[in-house]
């Protein structure tokens, strides 16, 4: 029992902050007009049966545990002006682990609301642009170790995206990297990344497809040894995924995007795979 519940609560860390990370990147490097709002409503679903211990080691979890998540979340940008946006992001979880000698385990709630500011620092004939972003984290729960770290943190992200013309194709790609910082006793440093490449189908630009390879590091003075049974001593991990999306756009104002992804490698992590639905709304 005690190899089910820790695996667990490394899954649990790592499937939030997986989830967080494929919020948070809408817009990318790409500019929303002044006055203008997007937002971006989305399910995430998410399972896995194995995973890698600290040693990058697979294997099934114990007694045929398995563990799903499903995530539901709301990312909202708003332009303030030419240089600089609001941005927000606030995700609602549900998460379920099982295995065949009765253990269940069941948590739902908010998790972390993160806020900040986007600023496009500057762009390249109006192709390739560059912003950064300062983001506040503060968590929507209190004494629930299995929605998050309950800490507050911050995270400073640059990213880099363009578009042009492949083979008759317009294409686009975005790549980011945030530094994360959260402030409580061992709180983890974490580095995301993803880069991100599509391309536009039609000349209407209504079907476009992308394949994105990303990941995940975290690390902590709080050694991944430290009485596993606690989730806080889940701070030591990372993986690296990819996924493939679909995008169909209605309009100018309203575009869905469909995603599957697979972790292709990890530590003290599980080897999941994930599927999710969002859409991309511009009301004005």
């Amino acid at each position: 029992m005690k190899i089910t519940k820790t695996w667990l609560r490394c899954l649990l860390v790592a499937v939030i902050l997986f989830f967080a990370s494929q919020n948070n990147s809408y817009a990318g490097s790409f500019p929303v007009r002044p006055g203008s709002l997007l937002l971006s409503p989305s399910i995430n679903y998410f399972f896995a049966n194995k995973g890698w211990d600290s040693l990058r080691t697979l294997s099934p979890f114990a007694a045929g545990g398995q563990f799903r998540s499903t995530s539901y979340s709301l990312y909202t940008e708003y332009g303030i002006s030419r240089r600089f946006t609001f941005v927000a992001l606030l995700p609602y979880v549900i998460n379920n682990y099982h295995d065949n000698n009765g253990y269940s385990n069941q948590t739902n709630g908010l998790t972390d609301l993160e806020t900040g500011i986007r600023y496009y620092v500057a762009n390249i004939n109006y192709i390739y642009y560059f912003t950064v972003q300062g983001t506040f984290i503060l968590p929507m729960y209190i004494n629930n170790v299995n929605l998050g770290y309950g800490e507050k943190g911050a995270e400073l992200k640059a990213s880099f995206g363009g578009s042009g013309k492949l083979l008759g194709k317009n294409y686009y790609f975005n790549l980011e990297n945030g530094i994360r910082q959260y402030f409580g006793t061992y709180g983890p440093l974490q580095d995301r990344y993803t880069a991100t490449f599509g391309l536009t189908l039609d000349r209407r630009f209504k079907h476009q497809v992308s394949v994105s390879l990303g990941g995940f590091y975290s690390t902590s003075t709080l050694s991944s040894g430290y009485d596993p049974t606690h989730i806080a001593s889940n701070k030591n991990f990372a993986f690296n995924q990819v996924s493939l999306s679909y995008g169909y756009s209605f309009g100018k104002r309203l575009s869905l995007f469909l995603s599957a992804g697979k972790f292709i490698n990890g530590r003290n992590t599980g080897d999941g795979s994930s599927a999710s639905a969002s859409f991309i709304i511009k009301p004005f």
